[in-house]
């Protein structure tokens, strides 16, 4: 059986881009390009929760929030997001912004599920980190998206940042990701996990078929997709194709 470790190429360079996914086994890189999927192999090992792109590639392991793969002192992390430098969220509630060299306390928050930008989500709601934690609303967040428009995903519903929160869909959701390179203030794709279903938003939200349910997602130039055993979807706008990365417990990922 061939490992993850061989690296396997299906598609040409021009157009790469780069996906990264946290796995229990460690932080695993794939290239591709339109819909193809490319070589793959494990970046970091480690147990990687959470990834965000904050001054370099920062991972939330059980360990430590690595930094472009070096030690930051942190401790174990749950989620890390932030915008210029990692703002990280450990197992115990700690919520602390890294700058220069330093990790700089900004409180403690219980039930920390996921962090970007400057937005955490947490059991009771979304909290913005400045020179401390405030609430700014919403209960049961699970996941926050900070790129063109704030899109929070809850247990009642898909919100976004406008006049106050306002819900774009109702049903309990898992996750949301903006395209990355959503101008600041427009929203211009979007996709969202809810009860084993895929949303995405191009105008508005629809629902798009999926072979099986997923674990993580995202969007770009294609709409990527993971399952919780590791196998990868991609879909350009010909359909989906697929490629099994054979690593377990993928709960993000992030594309770039």
């Amino acid at each position: 059986m061939s490992s993850i470790e061989e690296k396997r190429v299906y598609a040409e360079k021009s157009g790469e881009a780069t996906l990264r996914l946290a796995s229990d086994v460690g932080v695993v890189r794939v290239s591709v390009s339109a819909d193809s999927i490319g070589e793959f192999g494990i970046e970091h090992r480690c147990t990687a929760r959470d990834l965000s792109y904050c001054g370099g590639l920062a991972v939330a392991t059980d360990e430590d929030v690595l930094l472009d793969g070096e030690p930051t002192g942190f401790g174990p992390a749950v989620a890390v997001g932030g915008s210029e430098v990692p703002i990280a969220a450990g197992p115990e509630g700690r919520v602390a912004r890294y700058a220069s060299g330093e990790w700089e306390e900004l409180g403690r928050l219980d039930g920390v599920r996921a962090a970007d930008g400057d937005l955490l989500a947490a059991a009771d709601g979304v909290y913005r980190a400045g020179d401390g934690l405030a609430h700014v609303g919403l209960e049961g967040a699970a996941d926050v998206s900070v790129p063109g428009v704030p899109l929070v995903a809850t247990a009642d519903g898909l919100y976004r940042l406008g006049n106050g929160w306002m819900r774009e869909a109702e049903g309990g959701f898992e996750r949301v990701a903006a395209d990355r390179d959503s101008p600041p203030g427009e929203l211009a794709r979007a996709c969202a996990l809810g009860g084993g279903a895929l949303y995405v938003y191009d105008g508005e939200w629809r629902e798009r078929d999926v072979p099986e349910p997923l674990a993580a997602a995202t969007i770009g130039e294609a709409i990527y997709g993971a399952t919780a055993d590791g196998t990868l979807y991609v879909d350009a706008g010909d359909g989906w194709r697929s490629q099994a990365l054979g690593v377990p417990g993928v709960g993000a990922m992030l594309v770039g």
